[in-house]
């Protein structure tokens, strides 16, 4: 986290930092003496930056009390200066020449130019220039390079971040009792020195027995240890006082204008300056910006956790390596060894390539790891400090950084693109020693490298592998350390009855759903990859089975607007006087079904439909005026069977609250029967239907019925055995009920 806590001008830790527009602090006596220099009048930068003349003096206020930190800060990232010079900035920015350009120090860590205060030029206008004149006066982030007007104010009109100096103290106060980390002394000693190389700190003893100015050790780097500077700032940590506006400094901040994006007081909005903007509470915003940055660390403290066990991983290979290639080169031996005279020119050859086989993989291994370890590091750091603001209890000082941090977290979990976390090289060699050759051809004798293969054997992930109803869902992956390319997979599904396989989806993804399979039906799946080179070997079968009875509910997203649905939508009813239509979520072709309806409302004698429809049923009409429904519509006395507006078979008997009423569709007999309270009603009311099916049903808002399903058929209506298979859909998603499974 230090690195968060660095100024990156004088590369020390932040003393009174400020906020520049591009949200990047800058400590502020090192915001007096940054400078982006351009081509044209570089010259006379420097005598713009030198005190203000007297009578100019009188103008503006004088320096603030940060002045007298400046020298501290200034050390770290250039010439100090006296205080007068300090408050305000007259420079060319980039927007004044067209470019900046940047000429690294050696004085700043960062390669940003720290412009020394030197005379004037004779004759130059900008030695007299007023405190805050001239529109050229502007400061340049040394991070992102932006350009930053002065206001009249200068450098005062920059928000201080007062949230990261509490962090900054809070820091040093952690690191103010350093103590030896090799002591064997309890207590430990004083650490005297810190190797910024080794991260350890030593007291004298222990630096002079484990870590000598010789050898290995002669280019580390000794530092002081960390501590934590006295003074009265230690004791006023714990007193920090409200903060006030920058502009009316009697008022505590109070709103949040979300325009500006910044705390505003009472007097701002007042005053009219935030008075037509979009204002918040303070507190609210507070809340809501800490809640977006936890919800954005989760992603990065997730990539993190992922970084740290693909290390463990690397680390896993770098073994691996070291042993498979010591095994090969003991083979190589052997067999070099077997072939006596005529392989000794060949063996050493071949041991060559081996060992740069090797250290090719062990390069690449290394590279990875380190660039995984900067990163992970690098996004530790930025964890670490947001979870420290997010501690802070300073609304406004939060809001000040607030969007900054939720934008570099967001960029840092970016930064983990797919595929950053998967190894760059396996650790098996891909080299095979052909030694069968006749003793002629000894010379030509060389590794034979794996060219692309077909893919080999996918297999299947039993543990994902479920079904759901009438839908199965399979799960696959190709094994560990794979090196044949895949391009795809092709899944075949037999057709329920033990029949032939067929293809049902072709594909990358390694996990598919099909959707409208038989009810209570066996099903035999396999996969295979494929690649350019062909198509490789079927994984084993496995085994599924779907439900013995449907289970579904009403359809929220085919249903007519008007249609309300409650009770996980098994529960239907309509906000219109006008019938309404609603689609069940299971599709039969296939078999025999039941289900019933439970009326748990019947008001004014209307007549609600009941039957089966498809898909592309019309929905603001009665179920059965289109060709595309079979229906059963009743009142309170008597029912009507209905088809293509067509009314049939009136029988007498009714619904009312109360009733129950079944609906049984036979698709082995092509038939539809209706049944009120366990009685048939009527004669089988539809023949010859054939096709895929939905259940449906049309009302208005006089009645309420709910869906009952996975029931048994009728007892006095057997079911007969289903076949065939239809396929609805092929696509990828997660099941939640799972049925058994088993492997042929």
């Amino acid at each position: 986290m230090e690195e968060e806590l660095k100024c990156p001008v004088c590369g020390s830790l932040f003393r009174e930092p400020i906020i520049l527009p591009c949200s990047h602090n800058v400590c502020l006596p090192c915001a007096r003496t940054i400078a982006v220099q351009t081509p044209e009048r570089e010259q006379h930068l420097p005598a713009l930056l030198q005190p203000r003349a007297p009578g100019a003096a009188a103008a503006g206020p004088g320096p603030g009390p940060a002045a007298g930190s400046e020298a501290e800060c200034a050390a770290g990232g250039g010439s100090g200066g006296g205080g007068e010079h300090a408050d305000k900035l007259s420079l060319h920015s980039e927007s004044d020449s067209g470019y900046g350009s940047y000429t690294p120090s050696l004085k700043s860590p960062n390669g940003v130019r720290v412009l020394p205060l030197g005379p004037a030029p004779a004759g130059s206008s900008s030695a007299a220039l007023p405190r805050g004149a001239g529109p050229s006066s502007s400061l340049t982030c040394p991070q992102c390079h932006r350009s930053a007007s002065l206001d009249p104010r200068g450098l005062r009109g920059f928000p201080r971040n007062r949230l990261l100096e509490a962090i900054v103290q809070r820091y040093q106060q952690g690191r103010a009792a350093a103590k030896c980390q090799l002591c064997d002394r309890s207590p430990p000693e004083a650490a005297a020195v810190a190797c910024e190389q080794c991260e350890v700190l030593y007291c004298a003893a222990c630096q002079l027995k484990c870590h000598p100015t010789r050898g290995p050790f002669a280019k580390h780097r000794l530092l002081p240890p960390p501590s934590l500077p006295g003074g009265p700032g230690k004791a006023a940590a714990g007193a920090r006082k409200l903060p006030t506006c920058a502009d009316h400094e009697l008022e505590n901040y109070s709103m949040y204008c979300v325009s500006c994006a910044t705390p505003v007081c009472y007097q701002c909005l007042e005053e009219g300056k935030h008075g037509q903007h979009e204002v918040k509470a303070l507190g609210a915003m507070w809340k809501q910006h800490k809640t977006q940055l936890s919800q954005a660390l989760n992603g990065v403290s997730d990539k993190a956790k992922e970084a740290k066990e693909f290390l463990v991983q690397l680390k896993n290979i770098l073994q691996q390596i070291q042993e498979n290639g010591l095994d090969y080169e003991a083979c190589l031996v052997a067999q070099c060894d077997a072939l006596v005279d005529a392989l000794t020119r060949q063996k050493a050859k071949l041991l060559t390539k081996v060992t740069k086989e090797r250290e090719h993989k062990l390069k690449v291994v290394w590279d990875q790891i380190n660039h995984c370890t900067l990163k992970l590091r690098q996004s530790t750091g930025l964890m670490e400090y947001c979870l420290e603001v997010i501690k802070e209890n300073d609304p406004s000082g939060f809001l000040q950084i607030s969007d900054a941090l939720i934008k570099r977290v967001q960029v840092s979990q970016e930064q983990w693109v797919k595929g950053a976390l998967e190894p760059k090289v396996s650790a098996e060699f891909d080299l095979t020693l052909d030694s069968e050759p006749l003793l002629q051809s000894i010379h030509q004798l060389d590794f034979i490298q794996m060219k692309c293969r077909v893919p080999p054997v996918p297999l299947l992930q039993l543990e994902k592998c479920c079904t759901r109803n009438n839908s199965v869902t399979l799960a696959w992956r190709m094994p560990p350390f794979t090196h044949n390319p895949v391009e795809g997979y092709i899944l075949e599904l037999d057709d329920g009855d033990g029949g032939q396989f067929r293809e049902v989806y072709v594909g990358k993804e390694t996990l598919c759903t099909i959707d409208g399979l038989h009810f209570n039906s066996t099903y035999n799946a396999r996969v295979k990859a494929f690649n350019s080179s062909g198509v490789g070997p079927y994984s084993k079968t496995v085994v599924l089975q779907t439900s013995d009875v449907a289970w579904f509910t009403f359809d929220p997203s085919s249903a007519h607007r008007d249609i309300v649905l409650s009770n996980d939508n098994q529960t239907a009813t309509c906000s219109s006087y006008d019938d309404r239509v609603v689609l069940g979520t299971a599709a039969f072709s296939k078999g025999v079904h039941y289900w019933e309806l439970h009326v748990d409302r019947y008001d004014n004698h209307p007549d609600p439909a009941f039957g089966i429809a498809r898909i592309n049923v019309v929905k603001d009409m009665m179920l059965g005026k289109d060709d595309k429904a079979w229906a059963m519509y009743v009142d309170n006395n008597r029912s009507w069977f209905m088809h293509c507006n067509s009314h049939t078979s009136r029988t007498e008997g009714g619904v009312s609250k109360g009733a129950t009423v079944g609906v049984l569709l036979d698709l082995n007999k092509h038939s539809l029967t209706f049944y009120i309270n366990g009685q048939q009603q009527g004669p089988s009311a539809f023949e010859n239907v054939e096709g895929v099916f939905m259940p449906a049903l049309s009302l208005n808002r006089n009645v309420q019925v709910t869906l009952h399903t996975g029931l048994e058929v009728p007892q006095s209506f057997p079911s007969i055995g289903a076949g065939g298979i239809y396929i609805t859909s092929v696509y990828v998603r997660h099941q939640i009920k799972r049925k058994k499974i088993n492997f042929l």
